[in-house]
Protein backbone atom coordinates (compact mmCIF):
# COMPACT_ATOMS: atom_id res chain seq x y z
CA UNK A 1 0.00 0.00 0.00
CA UNK A 2 1.49 3.28 -0.37
CA UNK A 3 3.43 4.23 2.23
CA UNK A 4 3.81 7.99 3.88
CA UNK A 5 7.60 9.54 3.70
CA UNK A 6 9.02 9.95 7.06
CA UNK A 7 9.97 13.40 6.08
CA UNK A 8 7.43 15.20 3.75
CA UNK A 9 4.33 12.82 5.15
CA UNK A 10 3.92 12.67 1.05
CA UNK A 11 2.05 9.61 -0.53
CA UNK A 12 4.48 7.49 -2.57
CA UNK A 13 3.32 4.32 -4.56
CA UNK A 14 5.18 0.74 -3.65
CA UNK A 15 6.54 -1.02 -6.04
CA UNK A 16 3.71 -3.66 -7.19
CA UNK A 17 4.48 -7.78 -6.40
CA UNK A 18 1.66 -8.81 -8.43
CA UNK A 19 0.26 -12.62 -8.02
CA UNK A 20 1.71 -14.22 -10.92
CA UNK A 21 -1.77 -16.64 -11.11
CA UNK A 22 -3.58 -13.43 -12.21
CA UNK A 23 -4.10 -12.58 -15.81
CA UNK A 24 -1.26 -10.87 -17.12
CA UNK A 25 -2.74 -8.00 -18.73
CA UNK A 26 -5.24 -6.48 -16.18
CA UNK A 27 -3.01 -7.94 -13.30
CA UNK A 28 -1.94 -4.48 -12.13
CA UNK A 29 -4.26 -2.35 -13.41
CA UNK A 30 -6.67 -4.00 -11.46
CA UNK A 31 -4.47 -4.25 -8.39
CA UNK A 32 -5.46 -2.39 -5.00
CA UNK A 33 -2.31 0.03 -5.55
CA UNK A 34 -3.53 1.18 -8.94
CA UNK A 35 -6.86 1.58 -7.42
CA UNK A 36 -5.33 4.02 -4.75
CA UNK A 37 -3.26 5.90 -7.64
CA UNK A 38 -7.03 6.47 -9.40
CA UNK A 39 -10.12 6.25 -7.29
CA UNK A 40 -12.30 8.24 -10.20
CA UNK A 41 -14.85 9.68 -8.78
CA UNK A 42 -15.83 12.37 -11.75
CA UNK A 43 -15.01 12.16 -15.15
CA UNK A 44 -15.05 15.53 -17.22
CA UNK A 45 -15.49 14.36 -21.24
CA UNK A 46 -16.68 16.08 -24.14
CA UNK A 47 -19.43 14.08 -25.98
CA UNK A 48 -17.87 12.77 -28.72
CA UNK A 49 -14.73 11.45 -26.27
CA UNK A 50 -17.76 9.82 -23.94
CA UNK A 51 -19.54 8.23 -27.32
CA UNK A 52 -16.17 6.78 -28.73
CA UNK A 53 -14.70 3.08 -28.37
CA UNK A 54 -11.97 4.46 -26.72
CA UNK A 55 -14.11 6.50 -24.34
CA UNK A 56 -16.77 3.69 -23.69
CA UNK A 57 -14.13 1.68 -22.79
CA UNK A 58 -12.58 4.20 -20.19
CA UNK A 59 -16.14 4.94 -18.02
CA UNK A 60 -16.94 0.95 -18.32
CA UNK A 61 -13.54 1.19 -16.39
CA UNK A 62 -15.50 3.35 -13.41
CA UNK A 63 -19.12 2.74 -13.47
CA UNK A 64 -19.50 4.48 -10.69
CA UNK A 65 -17.84 7.83 -11.60
CA UNK A 66 -19.94 10.97 -12.15
CA UNK A 67 -19.77 11.82 -15.59
CA UNK A 68 -20.19 15.65 -16.41
CA UNK A 69 -20.65 17.18 -20.03
CA UNK A 70 -17.80 19.61 -21.08
CA UNK A 71 -17.77 21.39 -24.63
CA UNK A 72 -13.96 21.25 -24.65
CA UNK A 73 -11.57 19.20 -22.81
CA UNK A 74 -9.11 22.43 -22.34
CA UNK A 75 -11.11 24.68 -20.61
CA UNK A 76 -13.31 23.95 -17.54
CA UNK A 77 -14.06 26.38 -15.35
CA UNK A 78 -14.88 24.44 -12.39
CA UNK A 79 -12.00 22.79 -12.87
CA UNK A 80 -8.99 24.81 -14.34
CA UNK A 81 -10.47 28.09 -13.60
CA UNK A 82 -11.35 26.89 -9.97
CA UNK A 83 -8.83 28.53 -7.60
CA UNK A 84 -10.07 25.65 -4.94
CA UNK A 85 -8.86 23.01 -7.04
CA UNK A 86 -4.93 23.91 -6.21
CA UNK A 87 -6.06 23.43 -2.72
CA UNK A 88 -6.97 19.87 -3.47
CA UNK A 89 -4.55 19.38 -6.16
CA UNK A 90 -3.15 15.50 -5.16
CA UNK A 91 -7.01 14.80 -4.64
CA UNK A 92 -8.07 15.80 -7.87
CA UNK A 93 -5.51 14.14 -9.69
CA UNK A 94 -6.63 10.96 -7.69
CA UNK A 95 -10.18 11.36 -8.40
CA UNK A 96 -11.00 13.43 -11.66
CA UNK A 97 -10.55 12.16 -15.29
CA UNK A 98 -10.91 14.69 -18.95
CA UNK A 99 -11.59 12.53 -22.08
CA UNK A 100 -11.54 14.71 -25.32
CA UNK A 101 -10.74 14.35 -28.76
CA UNK A 102 -7.40 15.65 -30.00
CA UNK A 103 -8.38 17.58 -32.81
CA UNK A 104 -4.96 18.80 -33.85
CA UNK A 105 -2.85 16.18 -35.25
CA UNK A 106 0.35 17.67 -35.52
CA UNK A 107 4.05 16.16 -35.51
CA UNK A 108 6.79 18.35 -35.17
CA UNK A 109 10.37 18.25 -35.07
CA UNK A 110 12.42 18.09 -32.16
CA UNK A 111 16.24 16.92 -32.56
CA UNK A 112 16.96 16.79 -28.83
CA UNK A 113 15.16 13.70 -27.27
CA UNK A 114 13.12 12.01 -30.14
CA UNK A 115 13.75 13.24 -34.07
CA UNK A 116 9.33 14.13 -33.66
CA UNK A 117 6.86 15.13 -31.12
CA UNK A 118 3.96 13.00 -31.34
CA UNK A 119 0.65 14.43 -30.86
CA UNK A 120 0.30 12.57 -27.42
CA UNK A 121 -2.91 10.42 -26.37
CA UNK A 122 -2.79 12.48 -23.43
CA UNK A 123 -2.23 15.76 -21.18
CA UNK A 124 -2.22 15.76 -17.72
CA UNK A 125 -0.94 13.20 -15.13
CA UNK A 126 -1.91 11.48 -11.97
CA UNK A 127 1.65 11.97 -10.71
CA UNK A 128 2.12 14.92 -8.50
CA UNK A 129 5.94 16.15 -9.95
CA UNK A 130 5.96 19.61 -8.71
CA UNK A 131 8.53 21.22 -11.33
CA UNK A 132 5.69 19.66 -14.23
CA UNK A 133 5.83 22.25 -17.16
CA UNK A 134 2.07 20.94 -18.43
CA UNK A 135 -0.10 22.47 -15.74
CA UNK A 136 1.50 26.21 -16.39
CA UNK A 137 -0.86 26.26 -19.15
CA UNK A 138 -3.84 24.66 -17.49
CA UNK A 139 -4.58 26.69 -14.35
CA UNK A 140 -5.47 25.27 -11.34
CA UNK A 141 -5.87 21.68 -11.53
CA UNK A 142 -3.93 19.52 -13.73
CA UNK A 143 -5.44 15.51 -13.94
CA UNK A 144 -5.07 13.40 -16.45
CA UNK A 145 -7.09 14.17 -19.82
CA UNK A 146 -7.17 11.19 -22.23
CA UNK A 147 -7.57 11.60 -25.57
CA UNK A 148 -9.88 9.35 -26.96
CA UNK A 149 -9.64 9.05 -31.09
CA UNK A 150 -6.44 7.24 -31.05
CA UNK A 151 -7.31 5.34 -34.31
CA UNK A 152 -6.72 8.67 -35.79
CA UNK A 153 -3.50 9.42 -33.77
CA UNK A 154 -2.39 5.93 -34.76
CA UNK A 155 -3.16 6.53 -38.21
CA UNK A 156 -1.18 9.91 -38.83
CA UNK A 157 1.74 8.53 -37.45
CA UNK A 158 1.56 5.65 -39.46
CA UNK A 159 1.60 8.33 -42.77
CA UNK A 160 4.31 10.11 -41.14
CA UNK A 161 6.51 7.36 -40.65
CA UNK A 162 5.79 6.12 -43.95
CA UNK A 163 6.40 9.59 -45.57
CA UNK A 164 9.84 9.86 -43.92
CA UNK A 165 11.59 6.40 -45.04
CA UNK A 166 14.19 5.10 -43.78
CA UNK A 167 16.62 6.66 -41.66
CA UNK A 168 19.59 7.49 -43.97
CA UNK A 169 21.97 9.43 -41.41
CA UNK A 170 22.66 8.54 -37.82
CA UNK A 171 21.88 11.36 -34.91
CA UNK A 172 21.83 12.02 -31.60
CA UNK A 173 18.05 10.47 -31.59
CA UNK A 174 18.98 7.24 -32.75
CA UNK A 175 21.95 5.80 -35.41
CA UNK A 176 18.82 4.18 -37.29
CA UNK A 177 15.58 4.58 -36.67
CA UNK A 178 12.89 7.91 -36.80
CA UNK A 179 12.36 8.46 -33.06
CA UNK A 180 8.99 9.64 -32.00
CA UNK A 181 8.23 11.04 -28.60
CA UNK A 182 4.35 9.53 -27.92
CA UNK A 183 4.56 10.89 -24.30
CA UNK A 184 5.09 14.61 -24.43
CA UNK A 185 2.54 15.66 -22.30
CA UNK A 186 1.64 13.07 -19.47
CA UNK A 187 2.95 9.74 -18.25
CA UNK A 188 2.19 7.05 -20.90
CA UNK A 189 3.00 4.00 -17.94
CA UNK A 190 0.33 5.94 -15.68
CA UNK A 191 -2.06 5.95 -18.84
CA UNK A 192 -2.33 2.36 -19.35
CA UNK A 193 -3.71 1.51 -16.12
CA UNK A 194 -6.66 3.31 -17.78
CA UNK A 195 -7.16 2.82 -21.04
CA UNK A 196 -5.43 0.41 -24.15
CA UNK A 197 -4.25 4.27 -25.54
CA UNK A 198 -0.26 3.24 -24.42
CA UNK A 199 -0.26 -0.35 -26.05
CA UNK A 200 -2.07 0.79 -28.89
CA UNK A 201 0.60 2.81 -29.84
CA UNK A 202 3.74 -0.24 -28.80
CA UNK A 203 2.31 -2.33 -31.10
CA UNK A 204 1.66 0.21 -33.71
CA UNK A 205 5.31 1.22 -33.47
CA UNK A 206 6.75 -2.46 -33.59
CA UNK A 207 5.46 -3.12 -37.33
CA UNK A 208 7.13 0.27 -37.92
CA UNK A 209 10.74 -1.16 -39.07
CA UNK A 210 11.97 2.54 -39.44
CA UNK A 211 10.37 4.03 -36.50
CA UNK A 212 10.51 3.78 -32.82
CA UNK A 213 8.52 5.21 -30.34
CA UNK A 214 10.05 6.83 -26.88
CA UNK A 215 8.48 8.38 -23.74
CA UNK A 216 9.97 9.05 -20.33
CA UNK A 217 7.92 7.80 -17.22
CA UNK A 218 8.69 7.77 -13.51
CA UNK A 219 5.99 4.91 -12.94
CA UNK A 220 6.62 1.44 -12.97
CA UNK A 221 3.71 -0.47 -14.44
CA UNK A 222 4.27 -4.03 -14.93
CA UNK A 223 1.55 -4.77 -17.01
CA UNK A 224 3.54 -2.79 -19.85
CA UNK A 225 6.04 -6.27 -20.18
CA UNK A 226 3.87 -7.95 -21.89
CA UNK A 227 3.16 -5.84 -24.55
CA UNK A 228 5.99 -7.18 -27.36
CA UNK A 229 7.54 -4.00 -27.93
CA UNK A 230 10.48 -5.64 -29.73
CA UNK A 231 13.14 -2.96 -29.66
CA UNK A 232 10.52 -0.70 -31.02
CA UNK A 233 10.02 1.03 -28.16
CA UNK A 234 12.43 3.34 -25.76
CA UNK A 235 11.51 3.31 -22.41
CA UNK A 236 12.93 6.01 -20.10
CA UNK A 237 13.36 5.97 -16.73
CA UNK A 238 13.21 9.38 -14.89
CA UNK A 239 15.90 9.47 -12.42
CA UNK A 240 17.26 12.17 -9.67
CA UNK A 241 18.12 11.51 -6.03
CA UNK A 242 16.10 9.89 -3.26
CA UNK A 243 15.69 13.12 -1.29
CA UNK A 244 14.58 15.21 -4.06
CA UNK A 245 12.28 12.63 -5.58
CA UNK A 246 10.71 12.35 -2.32
CA UNK A 247 10.17 16.10 -2.00
CA UNK A 248 9.26 16.89 -5.85
CA UNK A 249 8.09 13.30 -7.67
CA UNK A 250 4.86 12.87 -5.54
CA UNK A 251 2.88 9.50 -6.24
CA UNK A 252 5.34 8.09 -8.03
CA UNK A 253 7.26 4.83 -7.86
CA UNK A 254 10.49 5.17 -5.62
CA UNK A 255 13.58 5.83 -7.58
CA UNK A 256 15.12 2.84 -6.36
CA UNK A 257 12.04 0.59 -7.90
CA UNK A 258 12.11 2.59 -11.67
CA UNK A 259 16.48 1.25 -11.63
CA UNK A 260 15.45 -2.04 -10.46
CA UNK A 261 12.79 -2.34 -13.10
CA UNK A 262 15.24 -1.45 -15.92
CA UNK A 263 16.52 -5.05 -16.55
CA UNK A 264 12.77 -6.24 -16.56
CA UNK A 265 11.84 -4.31 -19.54
CA UNK A 266 14.99 -4.97 -21.31
CA UNK A 267 14.35 -8.39 -21.06
CA UNK A 268 11.12 -7.64 -22.34
CA UNK A 269 11.66 -6.28 -25.82
CA UNK A 270 11.98 -2.38 -24.65
CA UNK A 271 15.58 -0.18 -25.10
CA UNK A 272 15.80 1.11 -22.09
CA UNK A 273 17.84 4.87 -21.36
CA UNK A 274 17.43 7.16 -18.66
CA UNK A 275 16.72 10.74 -17.99
CA UNK A 276 18.64 12.51 -15.35
CA UNK A 277 15.82 14.76 -15.04
CA UNK A 278 15.34 17.59 -13.74
CA UNK A 279 18.84 18.73 -11.84
CA UNK A 280 18.05 20.70 -9.30
CA UNK A 281 20.37 22.68 -7.80
CA UNK A 282 20.40 23.10 -3.83
CA UNK A 283 22.88 22.70 -1.12
CA UNK A 284 24.35 19.18 -1.24
CA UNK A 285 22.73 18.87 -4.64
CA UNK A 286 26.70 16.94 -6.02
CA UNK A 287 26.92 14.74 -3.46
CA UNK A 288 23.27 13.47 -3.91
CA UNK A 289 23.84 12.93 -7.24
CA UNK A 290 27.20 11.41 -6.75
CA UNK A 291 25.41 8.75 -4.03
CA UNK A 292 22.70 8.01 -7.44
CA UNK A 293 24.64 7.20 -10.16
CA UNK A 294 27.24 4.90 -7.27
CA UNK A 295 23.67 2.84 -7.09
CA UNK A 296 22.67 2.88 -10.49
CA UNK A 297 26.38 1.22 -11.41
CA UNK A 298 26.11 -1.24 -7.99
CA UNK A 299 22.46 -2.84 -9.32
CA UNK A 300 21.91 -2.48 -12.85
CA UNK A 301 23.30 -5.80 -14.86
CA UNK A 302 25.67 -5.39 -17.74
CA UNK A 303 22.99 -6.26 -19.67
CA UNK A 304 21.57 -2.89 -19.34
CA UNK A 305 24.45 -0.93 -19.22
CA UNK A 306 25.95 -1.74 -22.66
CA UNK A 307 22.80 -0.41 -24.48
CA UNK A 308 21.64 2.42 -21.51
CA UNK A 309 22.66 5.74 -22.47
CA UNK A 310 21.18 9.37 -20.79
CA UNK A 311 19.19 12.64 -21.70
CA UNK A 312 20.34 15.57 -18.54
CA UNK A 313 17.89 18.18 -18.01
CA UNK A 314 18.41 20.85 -15.87
CA UNK A 315 15.49 22.60 -13.90
CA UNK A 316 13.17 24.83 -15.51
CA UNK A 317 10.46 26.55 -13.13
CA UNK A 318 7.44 29.17 -14.18
CA UNK A 319 6.25 32.02 -11.71
CA UNK A 320 2.83 31.20 -12.18
CA UNK A 321 3.04 27.38 -11.30
CA UNK A 322 5.25 28.38 -8.31
CA UNK A 323 2.08 30.42 -7.43
CA UNK A 324 0.05 27.58 -7.51
CA UNK A 325 2.15 24.93 -6.19
CA UNK A 326 2.67 27.46 -2.78
CA UNK A 327 -1.42 26.48 -1.95
CA UNK A 328 -0.72 22.75 -2.15
CA UNK A 329 3.03 21.63 -1.45
CA UNK A 330 5.38 24.98 -0.46
CA UNK A 331 8.23 22.83 0.71
CA UNK A 332 8.55 21.96 -2.87
CA UNK A 333 9.28 25.61 -3.33
CA UNK A 334 12.00 25.94 -0.86
CA UNK A 335 14.45 24.49 -3.50
CA UNK A 336 12.44 24.99 -6.89
CA UNK A 337 12.35 28.69 -6.86
CA UNK A 338 15.67 29.99 -6.68
CA UNK A 339 15.51 33.70 -8.36
CA UNK A 340 18.51 34.36 -7.08
CA UNK A 341 20.07 31.70 -8.82
CA UNK A 342 17.58 32.17 -11.68
CA UNK A 343 16.51 34.21 -14.44
CA UNK A 344 13.73 34.59 -16.60
CA UNK A 345 13.53 32.56 -20.37
CA UNK A 346 10.39 32.93 -23.13
CA UNK A 347 9.31 29.83 -23.87
CA UNK A 348 8.55 28.46 -27.47
CA UNK A 349 5.04 28.63 -26.77
CA UNK A 350 5.30 32.23 -25.42
CA UNK A 351 5.84 31.39 -21.67
CA UNK A 352 7.68 33.03 -19.47
CA UNK A 353 9.80 30.56 -17.42
CA UNK A 354 13.06 30.44 -15.37
CA UNK A 355 15.95 28.83 -15.62
CA UNK A 356 19.46 28.92 -13.63
CA UNK A 357 21.12 31.76 -14.78
CA UNK A 358 23.76 30.50 -17.74
CA UNK A 359 27.33 30.42 -15.47
CA UNK A 360 24.86 28.47 -12.96
CA UNK A 361 23.75 25.83 -15.48
CA UNK A 362 27.33 25.33 -17.48
CA UNK A 363 28.83 24.91 -13.64
CA UNK A 364 26.29 22.54 -12.87
CA UNK A 365 26.41 20.49 -16.52
CA UNK A 366 30.34 20.72 -15.82
CA UNK A 367 30.21 18.61 -12.44
CA UNK A 368 27.88 16.50 -13.29
CA UNK A 369 29.21 15.30 -16.21
CA UNK A 370 32.84 14.42 -14.10
CA UNK A 371 30.86 12.57 -11.82
CA UNK A 372 29.17 10.69 -14.86
CA UNK A 373 32.26 9.78 -16.39
CA UNK A 374 33.56 8.86 -13.25
CA UNK A 375 30.73 6.58 -11.18
CA UNK A 376 28.83 5.44 -14.71
CA UNK A 377 31.46 5.44 -17.64
CA UNK A 378 29.33 3.35 -19.60
CA UNK A 379 26.15 5.84 -19.29
CA UNK A 380 26.92 7.85 -22.51
CA UNK A 381 24.51 11.62 -22.61
CA UNK A 382 22.70 11.81 -25.60
CA UNK A 383 21.83 15.49 -24.90
CA UNK A 384 21.99 17.67 -21.78
CA UNK A 385 20.38 21.32 -21.66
Amino acid sequence: MPHQDPLFGIEQMPHPHPDPAEPTSSRYRDSREAHRLLAVKEIHAEPAAAASPRGRQILARFPEARLVEVPSHWRIPDLHGNEGSADRWMRVKRETLVLGVRKKLTTRPNGRSADWIAPGPSNGCALSCVYCYVPRRKGFANPITLFTNIDALVAHLGRHVAAQGPKTEPNQCDPEAWVYDIGENGDCSVDALICDNTADLIRAFRDWPTAKASFATKFVNPDLLELDPRGRTRIRFSVMPADDSRLLDLRTSPVDRRIAAAADFLDAGYEVHFNLSPVVVRPGWQDAWDELLRHMDDVLPERVKRQALAEVIMLTHNADLHEVNLRWHPRGEDVLWRPELQETKRSQNGALNLRYHAGVKRQALAELRDLIARRTPWLGVRYAF
